[in-house]
């Protein structure tokens, strides 16, 4: 493991992965790390001790997004979150984490649904968390998202791809004259307002043509263009690419699923 990649841990913090990928949890590095395929293959198992089990308690799970709009959240985090413990952000977040203590622990009716709830509130408590923390530090949607005067705007484009969207209606849509909706957008987003929809559209575009059969020129109605022609000719100035050859070259390169194996962390 790269000391690069070596992260400290504290009692209350929590750490987030936005993607399936490995990771080793240690309380000692130079302990033989055991696969967690094997440490929770008893799945009716609540609670799993290792060693004399009295270094830390640590709470795992995971969160399915909705496969037809998760990529969207996905795409804008970083590979991981790491909440301090001791940062106000993170009060809610030992709320919760208290109470999934007590649920796990407990033989009470609807412990599952209870722990389940609280697992998605702390998932959500998570992205609020980074985002007030780091959104001044980013462009895109989710910081136009948290300016309350422009946001509208951008949910009408995500709702609404397929329509002709002016500047004029989209600064109407949030009581703005043209010039300073389009200003404080771009200082938001990174981008012109036209030109953020326009991203947008093949970002959709992209994400159905490798997770659907959606034959190219009804996509190309429901992003707003006029004919499969115009969508295919600005879908490959986008890309490098025409939309039919996007999606085999994308099915072809799609894996099948995890490795055997890595399902779960390592755990040492």
């Amino acid at each position: 493991m790269s000391a690069s990649l070596i992260q400290p841990i504290a009692a209350g913090d929590v750490l987030m992965l936005s993607g399936p990928r490995p990771y080793t949890l240690a309380s000692d590095l130079d302990t033989p790390p055991r696969d967690a395929t094997d440490v929770f293959a008893d799945l009716a198992a609540k609670l799993v001790r290792m060693g004399d089990g009295d270094d830390f308690v640590a709470i795992g799970g995971h969160v399915v997004l909705d496969p037809e709009r998760g990529w969207i959240l996905a795409d804008v985090l970083p590979p991981w979150l790491h909440i301090d413990g001791s940062a106000p952000e993170a009060s809610t977040m030992r709320f919760f984490l208290d109470h999934l203590v007590e649920e796990g622990a407990s033989d009470r009716p609807g412990a599952a649904l209870m722990s389940a709830q609280l697992s998605q509130l702390l998932f959500v408590q998570a992205i609020r968390s980074y985002l007030s923390i780091f959104r001044p530090l980013a462009l895109g949607w989710t910081r136009v998202l948290g300016d309350q005067r422009i946001a509208p705007a951008l949910r009408l484009m995500h709702r609404e791809p397929d329509r002709p969207w002016r500047l004029d209606d989209l600064s109407k849509a949030v009581a703005m004259s043209r010039t300073s909706f389009a200003v404080r957008f771009k200082a938001a987003a990174g981008v012109a307002p036209l030109t953020y929809l326009a991203n947008w559209r093949m970002a959709v575009a992209q994400q159905r043509l490798r997770t659907t059969s959606t034959p190219v020129s009804t996509l190309a109605l429901s992003l707003g263009y006029a004919s499969e022609s115009a969508f295919s000719n600005a879908f490959k100035r986008a890309t490098g690419m025409a939309p039919s050859r996007y999606r085999t070259t994308s099915t072809a390169s799609r894996p099948a699923g995890p490795p055997e194996g890595r399902r779960y962390p390592a755990i040492n």
